[in-house]
């Protein structure tokens, strides 16, 4: 695989993993893309690329690591908010 190959699949799995991140149940699956954006940026960068295949591979990357931390933080408020719903629903039966 080339250096451009590499530097295009970072930056559209970052793209769909910063777009799913948002979207509730679609998040788990775009929590791996964004991980898959985060490793192919890196090996893009490794390969010592030039010009528009620099761009890419920093573009992917970072958009990779911003998918996984709202990916992470998406994640967190559905297990608070499931905590919660426990929690009421232990205090309604009292």
């Amino acid at each position: 695989m080339t250096t451009k190959n590499k530097a295009i699949v970072a930056l559209v799995c970052g793209i769909v993993g910063l777009v799913g991140g948002w979207i509730p149940v679609v998040q788990y699956i775009t929590g791996v893309l964004s991980i898959v954006a985060i490793i192919f940026g890196a090996m893009a960068l490794k390969d010592k690329p030039e010009g528009s295949e620099k761009s890419m591979a920093v573009a992917g990357l970072v958009l990779g690591i911003v998918a996984c931390a709202i990916t992470l933080l998406a994640i967190l408020c559905v297990v608070c908010a499931a905590g919660l719903a426990v929690a009421a629903g232990a205090q309604i039966q009292q």
